[in-house]
């Protein structure tokens, strides 16, 4: 499992942590009852505080999302595979059409990144959620980002 953070983002890094955990097992990247990197291993490939991945952990399982164990580390819990996760996966799918066009056209990963979430601004409100209606838009202009992000893998 990959797992990157952006420490300019603005959203604490706990949470960014959680949320790509629960989509690496939402969509299949991660099965159940597959082990989780331990939270030293973490903290080292992120160079960030380990207290940082022991909320992150701690949550997931307050959520139901991973269960520890301790002194074997912690693992993918038992999760439904309800209609969100099939969303997902198609999504995936698309996405996955979206970036290999993109890159047939010669564009390099961070601009791909910058695009993806251009166009993911366009369409989500104040609060992060899709607003309806919005997803037909036009494209337009470059922005720039990239900094302040480190990533494991």
């Amino acid at each position: 499992m990959h797992l990157r953070v952006h420490f300019s983002s603005g959203v604490p890094i706990y949470l960014q942590l959680m949320e790509q955990i629960k989509h690496a097992v939402e969509t299949g990247a991660v099965r159940t009852g597959e082990q989780l990197p331990t939270i030293r291993k973490v903290a080292e490939d992120l160079a960030m505080n380990p207290n940082t991945v022991a909320r992150a952990y701690r949550e997931l399982e307050r959520e139901g999302v991973i269960e520890v164990r301790h002194g074997s580390g912690a693992f993918v819990a038992e999760v439904g595979t309800g209609p969100k996760t099939a969303a997902i996966a198609q999504a995936s799918v698309e996405l996955r059409r979206a970036i290999e066009a993109g890159a047939m056209l010669g564009l390099s990963e961070p601009e791909l990144r910058r695009v993806f979430e251009k166009e993911l601004s366009r369409i989500t409100g104040d609060d992060g959620e899709v607003v309806s209606g919005s997803v037909n838009g036009s494209a337009g202009g470059s922005e720039p980002g990239g900094s302040g992000e480190r990533s494991s893998g």
